[in-house]
């Protein structure tokens, strides 16, 4: 077993990959080992009040530049505000949204950079004519700050149609798993650089939510509906007028479908920059609505061109292993039963509840690599800035 600079061990995908034997072809092997590896930056950051402006243009700078991509072009930032609810005395970005901060920085960051125009997005309401900017005040945010912080800045919702005449249809660009393609909002088309801004957080179903897991919430709810019966657990067939699923009978088990629905989704719209907020977060779940669950400082911050290979970096972060199987942490999962049908919970042949790997996942299909001794880390080396997360949650940890 060979160790990388950073002090983590680089294991074999499928001696430790916890998958199903024969759950990656020969084709697969192939696409993992020549999966592309895009730089990281990585930074400690002890607060929202420190400058995000000059530490968002260091990093860009650290991992290449993104100057000529951004200039004179339209830029579309895709936020992470998963849910409602609070923990006691914190706002919502200090645990489970992206902060206001990141966001306004990012912003400016680009404006500087010459953006032509920068489109913020998320799911916000379910109705024709819900306005991001109600969430986002909702929350907080002094939405007219963010307004000003580049010279044209707009928001949208992508629940719906929003300012679009019809729904853009992105087919998959990798080797499809569950859907060869997606109807989404016409932003989602309608840019020249797309951004995922994610929070680095633990995930009740996934284990971990970062990049990659923030694009589920491009999927509008007013085709798919909840996204739960359609996606989740595949009890019920998209809707006429949408791609349909590739094979109806294949696995149910929402800790099988998700990783693989993410990453196709991440096929239809590949990411251009991947940044992760992790300077405040919470562990044991996305949000305050699961139990457990409780806000953490990381005081991380992680930037990067390739979303497999930031998110991978962002796990080595939280103190995993990003090349841990089914039965490890964080994919060993541990799921609130009560607002879910047991059925859905643990899968046949399983003792417990567990997510596949998503950056392995993805990994197998080509999009990017997940092992960290092949990925630069710049900035500042991950051991000098690990946050064990399981080992916060578990009260083992001197903060």
């Amino acid at each position: 077993m060979s160790v990388s600079n950073d002090g983590f061990s680089r294991r074999d995908l499928f001696a430790l990959s916890g998958l199903a034997a024969g759950a990656f072809s020969a084709a697969s092997a192939e696409a993992a080992a020549s999966a592309p590896v895009s730089p990281v930056s990585v930074a400690k950051v002890r607060s929202y009040d420190e400058d995000l402006v000059a530490q968002f243009t260091t990093m860009f700078d650290q991992i290449g530049g993104i100057g000529k991509l951004v200039q004179g072009k339209t830029v579309a930032m895709k936020l992470n505000l998963t849910g409602g609810g609070r923990f006691e005395g914190l706002t919502a970005g200090q645990t489970h949204w992206v902060h206001p901060r990141v966001v306004g920085a990012l912003t400016a960051a680009f404006g500087k950079l010459g953006a032509k125009r920068i489109r913020l997005l998320e799911s916000a309401g379910r109705k024709q004519g819900a306005m991001l900017e109600d969430k986002l005040l909702s929350g907080g945010w002094d939405v007219n700050a963010i307004k000003g912080a580049a010279p044209l800045v707009e928001f949208e919702d992508t629940n719906t149609l929003g300012e679009g005449k019809q729904y853009s249809t992105l087919k998959v660009k990798t080797k499809p798993y569950i859907f060869p393609a997606y109807n989404l909002n016409h932003s989602y088309e309608d840019c020249d650089f797309f951004v995922s801004v994610g929070k680095m957080k633990n995930h009740e179903e996934m284990g971990i939510t970062m990049s990659m897991k923030n694009m589920f919430g491009v999927t509008p709810t007013a085709l798919y509906g909840g996204r739960e019966q359609i996606f989740h657990y595949g009890v019920v067939q998209a809707p006429a007028g949408v791609p349909a699923e590739l094979d109806p009978k294949s696995n149910r088990y929402e800790g099988w479908r998700m990783p693989r629905l993410i990453t196709d989704i991440c096929g239809a719209r590949p990411i251009d920059l991947a940044v992760l907020d992790g300077i405040e977060s919470c562990v044991g779940g996305e949000g305050p609505w699961c139990l457990g669950s409780k806000p953490c400082k990381p005081q991380l911050l992680l930037v990067g061109r390739n979303c497999v290979c930031t998110d991978a970096v962002g796990a080595a972060t939280m103190g995993y292993n990003p090349r841990a199987g089914r039965h490890e942490p964080p994919f060993r999962v541990y799921k609130d039963t009560k607002n879910h049908p047991p059925e859905q919970l643990i899968p046949p042949g399983e003792t417990h509840q567990y997510a596949d790997n998503i950056m392995l996942i993805a990994e197998a299909v080509g999009m990017g690599s997940a092992d960290i001794g092949k990925i630069d880390v710049r900035g500042v080396p991950i051991k000098d800035v690990v946050f064990d997360f399981d080992a916060f949650w578990k009260g083992q940890m001197r903060v």
